[in-house]
């Protein structure tokens, strides 16, 4: 229960659409809060951030042109389509 200053609990699709904002610190500390007290109660999103810090980790260090320019353009276009259409 929140009261009407609380924001309302996150749910699995507000984690999958904050992941990659909350492994850069880029999200605001309420927010991240929010996402974290999350994770606290739900293993899947749990395992799914873990997933995705390894994911990151292990590709991180890639340089950017490692890619040929139409496969990183693909993987772009796939990427921001998935966003639109969860």
């Amino acid at each position: 229960m929140t009261d009407e200053h609380e924001q309302p609990d996150l749910a699995c699709i507000d984690v999958v659409e904050l992941v990659t904002d909350y492994l850069e610190g880029a999200l605001p500390a309420a927010t991240a809060r929010r996402l974290e007290v999350h994770l606290e109660t739900c293993p899947g999103c749990t395992e799914y951030v873990d997933q995705m810090r390894a994911v990151a980790g292990s590709l991180g260090g890639l340089p950017e042109d490692s890619l040929p320019p139409e496969v990183r353009d693909g993987l772009i276009a796939a990427f921001r389509g998935f966003r639109r259409h969860p």
